[in-house]
Formats: structure tokens, sequence, C-alpha cells
């Protein structure tokens, strides 16, 4: 579509049909771009795109977040929800900055998502002018690419690279600066043209077919193959041929958090979640396998444990399209660069039908004896204290496995993710390199947005909603309908776990206190009650679902509730405590 279309009349007159300024053009490219959320905030150095985007309402649908950095997590939300890209608009200095965090947790969990930020005019770079700051070098650390337009003829070319880099090969997030001069200047309008090659970039190498080849031999000699795997598969679109791969072989599979809902929950062959509070199995096992296929994840400290005593008695084999991340970690005896979508198939054709029965009934031997010691304990408590493992085991039963999941970061996350069940991809929403708190509200209205037709369910803790429970807001103006589940055990979970378990129960500053979170809730016009006795939990979940629109459930969980298994920092993953 034209902007010519979009404008109203009075602004179409002749002289200037093919004329546009430098905040036209961007909204023009964005509409080409197929986008039609945007998450923002608005400012000085960005008002002209802003007064732009008042002839643009119709067709573009601008959230107005509180907070720069909801902004973002709320794009990153869209985009893991949706599949498709996240836009964020903010000002200059203090606006850009606030976009720091956000940028960073994209980053590492590879999140395609396109900012842009306002800047000062172009002959006051450089002299500390009013929220002036180098936003290029503050944010070349934390973003894929990132690039200064000083003149409105740059703008739809930056554009079409931001959107390219943003979502091909491995995602991620860029940054467009723009001054304000560029921003009013009034150029000649060309037609937009989308990018879809840079010369020294290569998101989608050329497969080789060798080491697929190599790899197949592997797998068909092992006795005992075990596959990790992450969002590789996810953001490669590639949940089909995962599973197809999988199927032939009858390999276990294990999933990295940001791996999770890649294929379902129940699936024979999915064995479970590794990591520091990843399942027993899994973990154990790891350093039992003979043959490790990594598919799609980056061998992170929190899945490895200590590298000097990871699976060292296995071949590995790696996939990744990232090549950075093949032998950053873990040295593999394979390397398979490329995207999985096109690799996987080709190992598929050259892998032998296969059935590892006596090494899966090893997962299931392991996987009973973590259900006797902590799962069913945390599922099924007869007395005491409500469980962050009941809430998730009564909202599964409700859900069927069929909504979002967004959590925060802390002891939630990680029963949440042991613990949700998931029937299709891009379910499972959450922060996993960075560890972001706060990350979970914004992110849950940003995944609402993507995926407009599914239950989205935020499950927080008490601490992390306090980080950005300003988006509240967001939700009251712009009648999101997210549910929200604050586990409230009145202490910073995560941190006291480790304080009583590594430091002789010196509780530090973990003791938060919380206001009335149904109070605050309702001064935003948003529905909630509190849960206290486990009798009424069920109900209040219940409640809380059918509810139309946003609705508010804190829930007091045990305030010294531990999470395991776990694996001791500084420790092997074979050595995970069950208690």
């Amino acid at each position: 579509m034209l902007v010519k279309d979009v404008l109203p009349t009075k602004t179409k007159q002749a002289e200037t049909l093919t004329k546009l300024s430098g905040s036209q053009m961007i909204l023009t490219a964005l509409m080409e771009e197929g986008v039609s959320t945007i998450f923002g905030y608005p400012g000085g150095a960005i008002m002209p795109l802003y007064d732009a985007l008042y002839d643009f309402n119709d067709h573009l649908n601008h959230i107005l977040v509180r907070h720069e950095q909801g902004a973002v997590h709320a794009a990153q939300g869209y985009a893991r929800a949706s599949g498709l890209t996240g836009i964020v608009f903010a000002t200059s200095g203090p606006g850009a900055t606030n976009l720091v965090t956000g940028l960073a947790d994209a980053q590492i969990d590879s999140t395609p998502i396109v900012c842009i930020t306002g800047q000062v005019y172009a002959h006051l770079l450089g002299t500390d002018a009013f929220q002036e700051t180098d936003v290029i070098n503050i944010t070349a650390p934390v973003t894929k690419w990132n690039y200064q337009v000083t003149d409105a003829k740059e703008i739809p070319e930056a554009l079409a690279k931001a959107f390219y880099i943003a979502r091909s090969g491995r995602p991620g997030p860029v940054l467009i600066d723009i001054t304000k001069n560029a921003q009013l200047q009034i150029e000649e309008f060309s037609p937009y043209k989308k990018c879809h090659h840079i010369r020294s970039y290569r998101p989608s190498p050329k497969v080789r077919i060798e080491p697929i080849q190599q790899a197949a031999e592997l797998i068909n000699q092992a006795k005992k193959p075990f596959v990790l795997f992450g969002q590789g598969v996810i953001l490669g679109k590639a949940e089909q041929e995962f599973r197809s791969f999988i199927e032939k072989t009858g390999i276990p599979s294990a999933w990295t958090i940001l791996g999770d809902s890649a294929i379902p929950t129940d699936h024979p062959l999915n064995v479970g979640m590794l990591g520091m509070h990843g399942n027993y199995g899994p973990n154990v096992l790891t350093n039992q396998c003979d043959v490790l296929i990594a598919i799609g994840m980056r061998f992170d400290d929190r899945v490895t444990g200590r590298l000097d005593k990871y699976a060292k008695q296995a071949k590995i084999i790696h996939m990744d399209i990232d090549p950075a991340e093949i032998d950053k970690n873990v040295k593999a005896d394979i390397g398979i660069w490329g995207d999985c979508k096109e690799t996987l198939p080709l190992l598929s054709e050259l892998v032998k039908p296969n059935s590892h029965q006596e090494w899966l009934q090893l997962f299931a031997d392991h996987d009973k004896e973590e259900r006797q010691t902590v799962i069913h304990q945390e599922l099924n408590p007869q007395s005491g204290e409500i469980t962050m493992g009941e809430v998730i085991r009564n909202l599964n039963e409700l859900t069927g496995g069929d909504a979002i999941i967004v959590t925060d970061v802390g002891q939630h996350q990680m029963v949440a993710c042991r613990y949700a069940k998931f029937n299709s991809s891009r379910s499972n929403i959450t922060s996993g390199g960075l560890g972001t708190m706060g990350f979970c509200l914004p992110a849950a209205i940003g995944a609402k947005f993507g995926a407009p037709e599914r239950t989205v369910v935020g499950i927080v803790g008490d601490g992390g909603f306090q980080m950005t429970l300003q988006e509240l807001g967001t939700i009251m103006q712009s009648k999101v309908d997210v549910k929200i589940v604050i586990l409230n055990n009145r202490f910073l979970g995560m941190v006291r776990q480790w304080q009583q378990l590594f430091n002789d129960k010196r509780y530090s500053s973990v003791n938060i206190e919380s206001p009335d979170f149904v109070a605050l809730a309702k001064a935003y016009r948003i529905d909630g009650q509190l849960v206290e006795d486990r009798n009424n939990l069920n109900e209040a979940l219940k409640t809380m679902l059918d509810n139309k629109g946003s609705y508010l459930l804190e829930i007091l969980v045990g305030k010294e509730n531990n999470v395991f298994p776990m694996v001791p920092q500084g420790c092997s993953v074979s050595e995970i405590r069950l208690k």
C-alpha cells in the first residue's frame, strides 16, 4: 500500500504527491514490511514521527507503554508469540537508554525486533545537547546491527536492511537512530524496496553434505544417542522436521527452557528439561550417552554445569545456524552449520529407522525416582502452604495445554517451565540468557497482540512483578486480555534459596514487602482476587480464565520452598541434587 492511499485527502496536494518527510518514509516502510503493531513512548526528538503517525492510525496500531523497557519486552513477547518482527519507538537520551536491558535480553535470546529511536538534530551531535546520548556506541554490544541516520534519503535503505538483518539467520535486535532533521526533511519518494541480500552478510550458509553424512554414520552406530534441542528449532520453523527426525531414529530428546514447546510435552520421546533445575534423567544421562546431538542450542553454562566434566564420553554433533556457537563452549566432533529446517531433512534421509527402548527405559527409571522424591510432593501436596507446582498443575488441567505461558525470572520460572504442559509451538515465552526480572508483564502484553486468539497467562513472582508493574496502565488503556498470576512467597525466592543452601541461611536483602496487589490492580480497573487456601485455588484459576478481560490473581505460596532438582554451581550435571 502506498502512503498516498493512507494520508487523509487534505494532505494529498498534487504538488507533494511524490514527496514525503522522513517520518512518512519510516511509516511507509513499516507498512510495506507488514507491520501492524508498534510499542512505544513519544518524546521531543521523535515527535515528528509521532506527528506523522497521526495520519496512519487506521493502519498502524501504536500501543502506548508506561516505560521504554516495557516497550522492548512487549515487542519481544509479540515476536516470540507470532514469529514476526517486534517494533519499538523511543525518543533520544533516557528514552533510548531505557531500551538497553530489553535489547540485551533480545540479543542473547535471538529475538527479532527493530527499534527506532529519535535523536537530536544532526548539527547538535557531539555537543551534549539536551537529551543527547551516543546511543550507537551504547547499544552496539547488545544489538545485531545498529545505524544512525542523519539524512532522510538514507531512511528507506536503512530500514530495509534493519528488517532483513533482524529476522534472517540467527534473529536479533536492530536499532536505527534517526536525527530530528532527518525525520522532518522532505525528499522525493521512491517505491520502497525490501532487502534480500547484503554482500558481506551470510545469514543462510551453503549447507555442506559431508558433515551431515558423518553425523548420520555416528547416529546409526550409536547405542545411547541423546538429542538436546533449543529455540533454534522454533526460530527455524522446523518443528515438523525435528519431530520427523527423532521419530525416525527413536532418540530421546530434552529441551532448553527456550526450546520448550517445540514438540508437545507429552510426546513419548520428550524426556524433559535440561539444566540447573531441569529433570533428573536428562542431566544424569548426559554423562552416559555415546552420541550427543545438539540442535539449535548454544551449550549455555546453566545447561552444561562444569565443562570439564560435561559429556566427555560422548561424540558431539552440533547443528546451529550461527557458526560462532559451534565449538564456543563445547568442542564438537562434527559441526553442521546451517538452518535446521534445511539440515534436519538432509540428516533424516541418511539415518536408519531405530528404536532405543533400553536406553529410553533408563530415562523412565530416573523419571520415576524424581516423581517419587520431588514431583509428587510439589504437584500434589496434601497439607501445608500452597506450592508453585500445584498452581501450574491446576492451570494445566484448566487450559488443556493450549495457553501461552509467559514467565518472569526466578523460582516460579523454573517451576512453570518444568511443569507447564504445551500442545503447540511458541507457547513458552521467558527470559532465558539474560534472566531479566520484570520481563513477564510487558512480554505477556506483547504476546497477546502477537497471538490474539490464544489465552495468555503471565506467571510472575512478587519481586519481578514490582519491576514493571506500571505496565498495568498499558493493559488498562489498551484493554489487553492477559491473565496475571503472582506467585507470592514474600521473598526474592531464587536468591533466598541459594543463601539457604550455600550461605548458611544468611538471608541478606531478600525479604521483600509488597503492596496489596489486588487493590493495585483494581486501581487500574483490572479485576482480581487473593488466594491463601488451596481449597479455593482451582475455582479462582477458573474464574480468572473465564473472565472477559484481564485479571490478576495473587496466590500466597510457601515462603521457604525450594526448587529441586538442582545442579549446584561448579558441579557436573551428573551431580544433580534431588533434595
